[in-house]
């Protein structure tokens, strides 16, 4: 959280303002998160209550229909693919590299079939997924390509911050991510007719704009809107987010140096366009049950992360054969990197990587 004596006042005067709900302290946060990741009109920038909620909106923007297909990765946190669950779409699985967890375009186009509607991509860990490769696959197969930045708030992309690359971008504002608003969710829409209806469907279906009385719901809606509360919140924390993510950069890339040509470890590798934000630090071990339990000896947490999705029930009609999947998953872990990591504590982690496990 930002400094007490920056968002308290901020909190105190929102909270007895008598509109804690939706106003304008909620389009403020709209249009200055907007800038900060450059999009290219503020009011293409859409909040919610959840970055699930902003997702889910996304695909249905998308046309996601009853039994479409998006085609997605099974590496990510599990809302990424309920989402589409939840706008009656069927997930299709694509292989990913085992380099660094992201998508492959080469799998993605090969899983594209007329009833493919989208393609979801994740940004692994913070490191941007090949975007210029799926953009130009789902130009081609002429459906929009929508990205999960829930883990890259301030990666950058071919010299773009993340958000400007995908025909829909979501950010995640949970509470452990880059920036929080205890939760929340944002949504970047590259047309602008596509965020009116967004607009449209995160209140029931409904213009807020227009007299409630004789409004028409022609579209079933949802109630996914963000309120003054969280958007304050979001405000002062955009003040400070961008020291929070240049230090979690300073500790991926010390680790980037001080954990090169370590044997039995790899380090992830990505596209050159890619700067990541280093959400977390993912390495590929060999032996990894002694590798977290030799961590676990020396005060060091580690952790990975997320079930790959495709061994969820829920997912079972989805089951696919997934080389790449299988690779990483068996090896990876995650090591501290973020905002709380010290200059000592990363030197006490890379000094015993170093001893060998």
């Amino acid at each position: 959280m930002a400094p007490e004596a920056e968002l308290m006042p901020r909190l105190r005067n929102v909270l007895y303002s008598g509109q804690i709900g939706e106003g304008p302290i909620v389009a403020e946060f709209e249009a200055k998160f907007g800038e900060f990741v450059a999009a290219p009109d503020r009011a293409n920038v859409l909040s919610f209550n959840s970055g699930t909620a902003a997702l889910h909106i996304a695909l249905l923007i998308a046309g996601v229909k009853p039994g479409d297909e998006v085609v997605s990765t099974p590496m990510t946190a599990e809302p990424t693919n309920l989402a589409i669950v939840h706008a009656g779409g069927r997930v299709v699985w694509a292989d990913i590299d085992p380099a660094n967890g992201n998508i492959d375009p080469d799998s993605v186009r090969q899983k594209l079939t007329p009833r493919t509607r989208a393609i979801l991509a994740v940004d692994y860990g913070g490191i941007p997924a090949p975007l210029a490769a799926l953009s130009t696959i789902a130009g081609d197969a002429g459906i929009p390509l929508i990205e999960d930045a829930a883990h890259a708030l301030g990666a950058r992309y071919a010299g773009k911050v993340a958000g400007t690359h995908a025909d829909f971008v979501m950010f995640s504002l949970q509470a452990i991510k880059h920036l929080t608003t205890v939760d929340g969710g944002m949504l970047v829409c590259r047309d602008v007719s596509a965020a009116a209806h967004g607009r449209v469907l995160r209140w029931f279906g409904m213009d807020r704009n227009a007299p409630r009385i004789g409004v028409d719901i022609a579209e079933v809606g949802y109630k996914y809107h963000m309120n003054n509360v969280n958007a304050t919140i979001g405000l002062v924390q955009l003040q400070h987010v961008q020291d929070v993510i240049d230090r979690h950069v300073a500790n991926g890339r010390f680790f980037d140096h001080a954990l090169a040509g370590i044997p039995g470890l790899e380090l992830c590798r990505w596209d050159a366009a890619a700067e990541p934000s280093y959400w977390m630090y993912t390495v590929m071990v060999e032996r990894r049950e002694d590798f977290v339990n030799k961590l676990a000896g020396r005060g060091i947490a580690t952790s990975l992360a997320h079930q790959r999705n495709d061994l969820h029930s829920v997912f079972a009609a989805s089951r696919a054969e997934l080389p790449g999947v299988d690779r990483f998953f068996s090896r990876m872990i995650h090591i501290p990197c973020g905002w709380w990591v010290s200059d000592d504590d990363r030197a006490h982690i890379a000094d015993t990587i170093r001893e060998g496990w």
